[in-house]
C-alpha cells in the first residue's frame, strides 16, 4: 500500500471513479496510469449488484478496495474496484508505464496504445483473472497509488451496456489517446 488508506474507496462509486483518473495501478509490477473508468451503484439497473448478492457478484458486497472480477460474455475478464458495498468502478483503460514487454507478450505484440484500451485488453495485459476476485487492492500482487497531480477529467455516458446508458458515469483523462473509445459528451 502506497500513500492511501482503503477509506479512499469508501465513497459513492461516481466520486471514486473520478478521482481514479491518473492513479497508478499495477499487478505484479505490470500496469500504468488509469485513464478510463466507469462507475456502477447499487441502485443502478446496469450494475451486477442491482438484484442483490449472488455467488458471482459476492465481491461487490465486500469492503471498499476489494477487487471484483467477472467474465464478460464468456470471452474476457473485467476488473472492478469495490467502493461502498454494492457499488464498484470498472477499470476500462490505462496508459502502460511498467512491464510493457510483458503486456506485449500477453497481448500478442499489439501496439502500445492498444495494450490496455478496453476492460478485456486491460485484464489480459495485466494477467488479471478470477483468482484476483475478492482480493484487496492494498495487498500484493496489487500496487495502487492515487493520482499525484490534478488531471483534467472528462465525463460522458457509459458504453457497452443496455440499461442505464444515459448515466454519465464514464470518466476519462481528457484528450487521452489510450481510451477504449472516444468519449462523447453526456
Amino acid at each position: 500500500m502506497s500513500g492511501f488508506s482503503l477509506t479512499y474507496f469508501d465513497d459513492a462509486a461516481h466520486l471514486v471513479a473520478e478521482r481514479l483518473i491518473g492513479a497508478e495501478f499495477l499487478v505484479d509490477g505490470v500496469g500504468g496510469r488509469l485513464v478510463e473508468v466507469e462507475a456502477y451503484g447499487p441502485d443502478d439497473p446496469a450494475s451486477h449488484s442491482f438484484r442483490g448478492p449472488t455467488p458471482r457478484n459476492r465481491a461487490m458486497f465486500s469492503v471498499p478496495g476489494t477487487i471484483y472480477v467477472y467474465r464478460s460474455y464468456g470471452i474476457h475478464w473485467c476488473a472492478n474496484i469495490v467502493c461502498r458495498p454494492g457499488s464498484a468502478v470498472l477499470l476500462r483503460a490505462l496508459v502502460p508505464t511498467a512491464g510493457i514487454e510483458a503486456m506485449k507478450a500477453r497481448r500478442g505484440g499489439m501496439a502500445e496504445r492498444l495494450l490496455c484500451a478496453g476492460p478485456g485488453r486491460l485484464t489480459q495485459a495485466l494477467a488479471i483473472d478470477l483468482s484476483h476476485d475478492g482480493r484487496s487492492i492494498a495487498e500484493p500482487p496489487f500496487v495502487f497509488r492515487p493520482a499525484a497531480a490534478n488531471v483534467t477529467v472528462a465525463r460522458g455516458p457509459r458504453i457497452g451496456i443496455t440499461k442505464g446508458v444515459e448515466t454519465p458515469w464514464r470518466f476519462a483523462l481528457a484528450e487521452s489517446p489510450y481510451l477504449s473509445r472516444p468519449l462523447r459528451p453526456g
